[in-house]
């Protein structure tokens, strides 16, 4: 099993800054994470469900999800 990961560790993952990572906290738009406490953390797992979820062949497969 994979160790959490704090926002800093995950956004070079997710390929943003840390702050986008933040904002999409915030507005539900990125990966799924995980709250103890102050603590945000996030499952790697979680990270490349998310990644996977956006995969498309063309952009005519965006505007289909």
């Amino acid at each position: 099993m994979d160790p959490l990961l704090t926002t800093a560790e995950a956004a070079p993952r997710v390929g943003v800054s840390a702050g986008t990572l933040e904002n999409w906290r915030v507005a539900g738009t990125g990966p799924r994470f995980i709250k103890s406490g102050r603590r945000v953390m996030y499952d790697p797992a979680d990270i490349e469900a998310w990644k996977s979820a956006r995969r498309f062949q063309s952009t005519s497969d965006v505007g289909a999800v």
